[in-house]
């Protein structure tokens, strides 16, 4: 795009400014100064480097745009609406943050087309971009030819102070280093602002030599403020680095313009109010009244129309030549764009009997991994540094995805759970047809939990395999036992949280989970074995809960188990049967599932005549009583573990064939 006159370049950069204080002002609530000093970064990256079409914000091969202080969003807002895209109309920024508007308090991509990760909390909009980072490269190295590209886009994002100080993004931007992810390119901008006032009273490090040790390429443009010039220099310098993922310090001023405010803590996240929009209309030459935009500014932003249109249509026909030469690759990449699973992809998926060895339920995964690996092409993923006690790899698979081995499938995520999370989200926001997953012990979803709720709520069809679910952990005791955490994510929205009890429920949870592209799913699977049932299938998984083993007529008790606890109801009902007693054992793998099916199902599994119930899984009880109610009890955690083998502690704590008889016959009598 031909740059701009200077003076041109100042009314689209104040367009912005304005629009986000006229937004909030309005609102009454919003953070205005991270817009307003970002204005010129984000104009010049958009007018002078961003691939993107306004009409179609789905382009496949379009630059990715994060912004990841997603407190200051109506730059974002503002960006898609100058630029043309129907998604943001200016009766859309009047709305901002009003109830049913596609401009809310964080960007959310559900909500609003163009904006590419839902950044809530700070530093997961960076870390997903090296999620997108990966993907761009996997992709590329997998379909790409060396004469047709057909996948060649950047990842752009706008990071803050507080990014840089969470945990996340310095883990997330580490294994971006590692991995020499080129395509990466961060504009930091350095206001040194954050809630508290100067960033110095708690926060003085050199961020560029940190990210220098990380193995990223760092350049500062000193005056972010008005000189556009140097930061699209330095946009090109870090394009021209293709080892290095880049990141630029943008020295800006928040809330620059505002005479009163500006470079104060009062900038950031509260109204300027009327009379000091007043004052910064007049600070910044600003002739025109609330959300009133000059008809240049916007010819100049709507070039992006013409220009997004010319790039489709050139990828379109790179693409219409890619599948005359290559059928099959095209093929492959197009049904994966539209998100189709391959024919027969679930065929392999093992299937089991009372005669098969008991395997814990983890071992099970990884025979469900290898079955779906070869027919899955789009499987991505690995594990936080537990490969070979979560069992994630892919049976023969080779190698793993580096620097030089970006068409692997394999990721090694190193210790870093939560950016692990991030990342996998980041892939899933790529919408390319990529299917990711990680695993770490069920306990640490404590560490991933915030983008664990962010696959949730950004409907990703994430898959976590959480392996060493309960006190069967044994001997690494009460901090490795995650008697709590089952109950916690099954409290999550829009989260599916199986808990399978033998190699049938396993294949069944991996069949429901790899099929659900806009829910995440939590698989909690057992260090220790368990028996495989006679009544068990994959295709009863889907119904959340069923009925494993019946008595003739009404039961007079039904005993409800998960995981490997579900063998205990198997084996107490086998014992108080041969007393003379009616137990029905239900089998719940995935309570949301169960919630979702017919009334008239769910009174088929559990009658509302049967009163006495017994819960039996090995993690607190909180969430049972909604299906035992009042008359009924639980074998269940009300406490943490302790350090011993895992069968001592399953004995300690009560989960045995004998207390669960006791249970019940105190119940029955």
């Amino acid at each position: 795009m031909v740059a701009a006159t200077a003076s041109l370049d100042t009314l689209c950069i104040n367009s912005i400014r304005m629009l986000a204080v006229d937004a909030v002002n309005k609102a009454n609530s919003g953070h205005p100064g991270l817009p307003m000093g970002c204005a010129p970064m984000g104009y010049t990256l958009w007018d002078q480097f961003l691939h993107h079409n306004p009409k179609n914000p789905q382009w496949f091969n379009r630059d990715r745009f994060v912004l990841s202080a997603g407190h200051g969003c109506m730059l974002v807002y503002a960006l898609l609406h100058l630029t043309g895209y129907d998604s943001v109309s200016i009766e859309d920024i009047k709305q901002f943050r009003q109830w049913g508007s596609r401009t809310p308090g964080h960007p959310e991509t559900f909500e609003t087309p163009g904006v590419e990760v839902t950044a809530g909390p700070l530093g997961a909009g960076i870390s997903n971009a090296v999620g997108l980072a990966i993907a761009e490269a996997h992709l590329a190295a997998k379909f790409n030819k060396p004469e047709a590209k057909i996948v060649d886009h950047y990842t752009y994002v706008v990071m803050g102070d507080g990014c840089n100080q969470e945990g996340i993004a310095s883990e997330a931007c580490s294994l971006a280093g590692h991995l020499k992810l080129g395509k990466l390119i961060a504009l930091y901008d350095d206001n040194h602002i954050t809630i508290d006032g100067r960033t110095d009273v708690s926060f003085t490090e050199d961020v560029l030599k940190r990210y220098e040790a990380y193995g990223w390429h760092v350049q500062h443009v000193a005056n972010g403020d008005t000189d556009v010039n140097a930061i699209a220099k330095a946009i090109a310098a870090a394009k021209a680095v293709t080892d290095k993922p880049s990141i630029i310090k943008v020295t800006t001023t928040i809330g620059y313009g505002s005479p009163n405010k500006s470079d104060t803590a009062g900038v950031h996240g509260a109204p300027l109010g009327e009379e000091e929009a007043t004052l910064t209309r007049q600070q910044l030459g600003w002739n025109y009244g609330p959300f009133e935009i000059p008809q240049e500014a916007y010819d100049q932003y709507r070039k992006a129309i013409d220009q997004g249109a010319r790039l489709e249509s050139e990828w379109n026909q790179a693409l219409a030549n890619y599948r005359s030469q290559y059928p099959n690759e095209a093929a492959e990449f197009e049904r994966m764009l539209r998100g189709e699973l391959p024919k027969g992809w679930e065929k392999d998926l093992p299937t089991y009997t009372p005669a098969d060895s008991g395997l814990a339920t983890r071992k099970h995964s990884q025979i469900c991994l290898g079955a779906l690996g070869p027919n899955l092409p789009e499987l991505i993923g690995g594990s936080a540094d537990l490969t070979h006690s979560n069992y994630t790899d892919i049976k023969g698979e080779t190698g793993s995805f580096q620097p030089e081995t970006p068409e692997k499938r394999y990721l090694h995520f190193g210790v870093r759970e939560h950016a692990m999370a991030a990342i996998l989200n980041g892939i899933a926001y790529h919408n390319s047809g990529l299917i990711p997953y990680g695993g770490t012990f069920l306990v640490f979803a404590d560490y991933m939990r915030g983008s664990m709720r962010l696959s949730a709520l950004s409907e990703l069809g994430v898959i976590y395999v959480l392996t060493h679910d309960s006190i069967g952990v044994g001997e690494d005791g009460p901090t490795h036992q995650p008697v709590e955490t089952i109950p916690s994510l099954r409290a999550m929205p829009n989260m599916l949280v199986f808990r399978p009890g033998d190699g049938n429920e396993t294949s069944g949870a991996y069949k429901v989970a790899i099929q659900n592209r806009k829910r995440p799913s939590s698989l909690c699977l057992s260090r220790q074995g368990m028996a495989n049932q006679a009544n068990s299938s994959i295709e009863n998984v889907a119904l959340g809960g069923y009925v494993l083993e019946d008595c003739e007529g009404t039961a007079d008790l039904i005993l409800i188990g998960t995981g490997t606890e579900l063998d205990l109801c198997v084996q107490a009902a086998k014992q108080l049967s041969a007393e003379g007693h009616k137990i029905r054992v239900v089998s719940m793998p995935c309570v949301e599932l169960f919630e979702e099916q017919s009334s008239a199902y769910k009174q088929e599994v559990l009658p509302n005549a049967v009163r006495k119930r017994i819960v039996v899984e090995a993690a607190e009880s909180f969430g049972w009583y909604k299906y035992i109610g009042l008359d009924g009890d639980s074998v269940t955690m009300n406490s943490f573990g302790a350090s011993a083998p895992g069968g001592t502690c399953m004995e300690k704590f009560g989960f045995t064939v004998e207390n669960v008889v006791a249970k019940s016959k105190a119940l029955l009598n």
